[in-house]
């Protein structure tokens, strides 16, 4: 299953039925889980731990030191899920000593061409990013978030379960759970409707997350006043916790 001219450094764990394409370089402090399939000069490098059901796809470049000048060489990590697919040109970085020291990537992520994240990123699961998308060092995404291409978040931000980056959407502040983001510059537009209806939200869910976007964003209350609001509601409405929790948590402020 491994090609005569990958090379596997000693030292690193791959599972028996792994397969590794030609040209590939695998470093000595590498696992590969079960069922993971490994194109060809693909390189895997530092201390990377990779679970099960993974496709990565030529040319992709995860765990290599972090692009920031403060690194001195601290040993860091990169985590990776299960079932994740990395297409061609992906980079994934791993974290640094003052950042934490560990990026993560989830189970059941899609990561088309050329994106790239970061150090310490900690992305969760179910999301996707379209060709070019980018996140910066730090950054917090939620899970079934949808980055379009060449959208990508600045360092530190927060970006909620189910939130919607359109086309070209650089976010310099936090995007709580279920917003839709787009335009140039990117701003608010809305809640992420026809995602919520594809997972299986009901009309009225989608309905009440409307309305907590309209106390966010357009009643002109402050945010504070505005969750406390939405908290009332929150016994008869439980989806109102993601969007509630993602504000709540945000230090950049919210992308207005």
């Amino acid at each position: 299953m491994i090609h005569p001219s990958a090379i596997v450094e000693d030292g690193a764990r791959i599972a028996e039925d792994v397969d590794i394409g030609a040209f590939s370089i695998i470093g000595p402090e590498v696992e590969i889980g079960t069922g993971c399939r490994i194109g060809p000069h693909v390189v895997i490098t530092g201390r990377t731990r990779i679970g099960s059901g993974n496709r990565i796809f030529q040319f992709a470049s995860i765990g290599e030191e972090p692009q920031d000048k403060k690194y001195r060489g601290e040993v860091s990590g990169l985590e990776i899920g299960d079932n994740n697919t990395i297409r061609e040109y992906v980079t994934i970085n791993r974290g640094t000593g003052d950042g934490g020291g560990l990026t993560r990537l989830g189970d059941d992520n899609w990561l088309m061409a050329y994106c790239h994240i970061a150090h310490d990123c900690q992305v969760g699961s179910h999301n996707i990013m379209a060709n070019g998308a980018t996140l910066a060092g730090h950054v917090i995404v939620g899970d079934h978030v949808i980055f379009a291409g060449y959208s990508g978040a600045h360092q530190f931000c927060r970006i909620g379960d189910h939130a919607f980056l359109g086309m070209y959407g650089g976010v310099s502040q936090d995007v709580p759970a279920y917003v839709m983001v787009s335009g140039q510059p990117p701003r608010p537009r809305g809640v992420n409707s026809e995602g919520l209806k594809r997972r299986g939200f009901s009309a009225e869910q989608i309905r009440n997350i409307r309305e907590a976007y309209r106390a966010i964003y357009r009643s002109g209350m402050k945010r504070d006043e505005a969750l406390d609001l939405l908290r009332q509601r929150l016994p008869g409405q439980p989806e109102l916790a993601p969007m509630i929790d993602s504000a709540a948590a945000s230090e950049r402020g919210l992308l207005r």
